[in-house]
């Protein structure tokens, strides 16, 4: 049986950032003998791209548009997938409004069969969203 794992925001930051160095070496190559050796499927919940997401902005000094760019880099690396798949490589390949949290809260509840309700203009404007 493939084990299955789900990384928290430390690791992701790490991935993304590449900081502190030996903690990202660290990472990388734990997360290697994983999928190597193991067999291992790695992966990152919507909650846990979003922390990154805001994260790596406010403590790294990173725009909006290089974490998106780097977390697509991360997820297209191999070691760690997002858990939704690729309603959530949409979302990072997208623009503009609505923001990446609001794509990211809305393929969550779709992926439950859930519709958003919403009183943002610009989050009811995505696919099975209502604006109350």
């Amino acid at each position: 049986m493939t084990r299955r794992y789900g990384i928290d925001t430390s690791v992701l930051i790490r991935l993304i950032t590449g900081q502190p160095d030996d903690a990202f070496a660290h990472c990388v190559e734990r997360m290697r003998v994983l999928i190597e050796e193991d067999g291992a499927e790695i992966f990152a919940s919507n909650q846990v791209v979003g922390e990154a997401y805001v994260t790596t902005q406010h403590h790294y000094g990173l725009s909006g548009n290089e974490v998106r760019a780097a977390l697509l880099v991360t997820f297209q690396s191999g070691l760690v997938a997002p858990l939704q798949g690729r309603s959530v490589l949409d979302a990072l390949e997208a623009s503009g409004n609505p923001g990446l949290m609001d794509r990211l809260i809305a393929g969550d509840y779709a992926s439950s069969d859930l519709e958003v309700l919403t009183l943002d203009r610009k989050m009811a404007r995505l696919p099975g969203s209502t604006r109350l």
